[in-house]
């Protein structure tokens, strides 16, 4: 986990008034609060022993949920209780961590202003916030403006509110629908606190706005969330300034392979300037597709010095240092360009702090280490989020498990193998001796005394799975879907569905007079199409059917929540029916490609022993919607989609994160694809799928809520807002892709021709 200072409590105590103390000036210049008397000397060595030059400093990860305020204010108190146990005298938290980051349209609601007040009020008159600077996040209307700040105190006084100055407005980040930047630069103006908090604090108004806070021995500035990310971060001219100590409270949510870029981004702003970094970030599930992945991290001079976990079951993780201010000072010297760059800088604002962050004698207090940043491999990402994002939904939601429809196939065996890596993160956090997550799993298995050891055991207690075969299903698939429920230990249930589907199908025929045949038996693409999707949305019913009813039928209470198991590239042809099993309560693979899957799957087999995922891995990937051709399948999706999953995800990556149409797509892919296709192949490519996208995106609208790992995802609700009515022939963007083949098909053949 890294560095975490000193494990016992802090011996640190506030400077006497007659001892020297030394804080920072307007401009970084030391300043004397007071003017001691000492004999011809002996100055030097009594300040030099007294002075500090060491600081304890705390951030942390915490699971909040949105409006769950009691459960987050109890998750703030512990955590600042263990960053005061382990020496700590600064304690920063995420972003909105009050009421939780996913509140969404609640932050219009008086209510969520008024409670996060509350919750404020409530942790200045704790016991615990005493004697450390806490820096916490929540909504505060300024002159009837919303803004996202941070609000920092010490012993019951108000320091600084400090507004968001960049708000996140991008992806799944609607920031400037619910708050307004604060846009005056270097700037505060007074705030007059709720009568709530006057009683508590004594004091009538508060600093509002962009400025820093000067202790005894250093000077910290605080950036949020997207300032980090912005071409010119704050903690640049801060730094410059004589800020020595930046803080950054972040509600940042999982992408596949975004850690590096985090990471990135604190140690390249500490080694061009130097400084301490410290950034929080929110943990979990807060209540819809987002996981918030941690990865709380405190940096100085462009090394890292205490790291995180990015997914763990624990509500509450706090990482502490102890570093050497003298060691920022000393960096910050030799770098001549930015001392010239500092003494043209505009200075902020100033919020004198009656304290200290470092104690007095601190000579023999060690210092933290550095250390190597540990990532995971996308594959291990997979395995982790969505798992630690399922045990937040099951748990939240009070549910006593999960139902899987288990076809055979990769989708189904990622999902289960999910579940399966949930049920061992759990049995570990159990073994680790996390009593949180110990009384949550008997709740959800309704037995006190239980205590999960065997992950298989577990798993067989909260997964239900069910092979639903049809007459176009195959042995191999059936018997696939049962081995690997045997190895994860799931409760496996087999059924056949013809006689509903015949039901259903000899019912339309009563009524019309018409019987549909499948293509192979002469029916036409209409036909064969429907007798798919009935067999598809058959199973949708009975999936919830024996989610609502299976528990009861064995005796135990509760209900299941039905999993979804479609990936992101069917989701973004639109390879799936209205309606069928990819229409569940949550999809925990929603928001990951075929290729990712495949690897995770792979993954699975060597981490947890499941040598039944091999067989699952060789076979090709079908619906099993047709009829059989001589007991063997005669259906692949990729021949169903008239594309490879490698290709879907390249279309994917380019419609979204590029941000192309399909003539620049086309453009794009002629030089990806040169070697491979010729422009004419390229092109029917390209129209191939915006056809089959634009017709299929209305399918978006009831896309179940999944989780979001891919910067591709198709999803309709927030992050992908796209027409689900298109004119699925794109004349004119189709015509420019012919016209600019004929003409290289043109030039080719004056080529060839010249040298014949």
């Amino acid at each position: 986990m890294g560095a975490r200072g000193p494990a016992g409590p802090s011996t640190c105590a506030p400077e006497p008034e007659d001892c020297p103390t030394l804080g920072l000036g307007r401009r970084g210049s030391a300043r004397r609060t007071t003017k001691p008397h000492y004999p011809a000397g002996l100055f030097a060595q009594a300040s030099a022993a007294r002075m500090g030059r060491k600081v304890t400093v705390a951030t942390c990860a915490l699971n909040q949920w949105a409006l769950d305020f009691e459960g987050n204010l109890q998750r703030i108190l512990k955590s600042i209780e263990i960053a005061k146990h382990r020496g700590a005298r600064y304690r920063l938290g995420p972003e909105l961590e009050i009421c939780g980051y996913g509140c969404w349209d609640h932050y219009y609601e008086s209510d969520t202003l008024l409670h996060s007040l509350q919750v404020l009020a409530a942790l200045l008159e704790s016991p615990v916030t005493q004697d450390i600077i806490c820096d916490v996040g929540m909504p505060v209307m300024h002159r009837n403006v919303r803004y996202n700040c941070r609000v920092i105190f010490l012993n019951r006084k108000i320091l600084l509110i400090r507004p968001k100055m960049a708000l996140a407005n991008e992806g799944n980040y609607r920031e400037l629908r619910w708050f307004t930047p604060w846009s005056r630069s270097r700037q505060t103006e007074e705030y007059f606190l709720p009568r709530m908090l006057q009683d508590l604090t004594k004091q009538e108004t508060v600093p509002f706005g962009d400025a820093v806070l000067s202790t005894w021995d250093t000077c910290i500035g605080s950036e949020v969330c997207e300032e980090l990310w912005t071409p010119h971060s704050p903690h640049v001219d801060m730094g410059l300034d004589g800020v020595e100590i930046f803080t950054n409270a972040s509600g940042s949510h999982h992408v596949l392979r975004k850690a590096h870029a985090r990471v990135d981004l604190v140690t390249m702003a500490t080694t061009k300037n130097g400084g301490i970094y410290l950034l929080a970030n929110q943990k979990g599930c807060d209540g819809d597709r987002l996981y918030y992945d941690g990865c709380a991290l405190i940096a100085m001079n462009g090394s890292i010095f205490a790291q995180g976990s990015q997914f763990s079951l624990d509500d509450v993780e706090v990482l502490t240092a102890t570093l050497d201010l003298e060691d920022i000072r000393s960096y910050r010297a030799e770098i001549s360009s930015r001392n010239l760059a500092a003494s043209r800088v505009s200075p902020y604002p100033r919020v004198k702090v009656d304290f200290a962050l470092s104690c007095h004698e601190d000579l023999l207090e060690p210092v933290s280490e550095p250390i190597e940043w540990k990532y995971h491999s996308p594959a291990e990402e997979i395995s982790l989020g969505p798992a630690c994002w399922l045990w937040d939904f099951l748990r939240r939601s009070r549910q006593a498990g999960f139902f899987l429809p288990l076809s055979g196939g990769v989708d189904s065996a990622a999902t289960a193998c999910l579940v399966y890596s949930m049920c061992h993160q759990v049995c570990e956090a159990v073994k680790r001796g996390n009593l949180e997550v110990l009384a949550d799993v008997r709740t959800i298995v309704n037995q006190l005394s239980y205590t999960p050891q065997d992950p298989r055991e577990l798993c067989g207690r909260v997964l239900t799975t069910c092979y639903m075969a049809s007459e176009n299903s195959s042995q191999e698939t059936c018997d696939r879907a049962r081995e690997l429920a045997q190895q994860i230990g799931s409760h496996h249930i087999g059924l056949h569905i013809d006689p509903v589907v015949k039901a259903l199908v000899g019912l339309f025929s009563l009524v019309t007079g018409a019987s549909p045949r499948f293509a192979v038996h002469g029916g036409s693409d209409r036909e064969n199409l429907a007798l798919q999707n009935v067999q598809a949305r058959v199973r949708m019913v009975i999936a919830y059917l024996f989610a609502q009813l299976s528990l009861w039928s064995r005796g135990a209470p509760g209900g299941l929540l039905v999993l979804g198991s479609a990936n992101v590239d069917e989701s973004l042809l639109g390879y799936l029916t209205k309606y069928d099993c990819s229409s569940a309560d949550i999809n925990p693979i929603g928001g990951i490609s075929k290729t990712d899957l495949r690897a995770f799957v792979q993954l699975c087999v060597e981490r947890f022993q499941l040598p039944a995922l091999q067989s699952i891995l060789a076979a090709p990937a079908t619906a099993e919607l047709e009829p059989l051709a001589h007991g063997r399948v005669s259906q692949t999706d990729e021949e169903d989609m008239g594309m490879t999953y490698a290709e879907l995800s390249v279309y994917g990556r380019l419609r979204k994160v590029a941000k192309t149409g399909p003539y620049s797509m086309f453009c794009k892919l002629l030089d990806m694809w040169r070697d491979t296709c010729s422009p004419r192949q390229v092109a029917d490519k390209v129209k191939c799928f915006f056809s089959k996208y634009s017709m299929n995106r209305h399918k978006m609208t009831t896309l179940t809520p999944a989780y979001h790992a891919e910067s591709y995802s198709p999803d309709d609700n927030r992050f992908d807002l796209r027409p689900f009515l298109y004119n699925t022939r794109w004349p004119w963007q189709f015509r420019c892709i012919e016209n600019q083949v004929l003409q290289l098909e043109g030039r080719q053949r004056q080529e060839l021709d010249g040298v014949d």
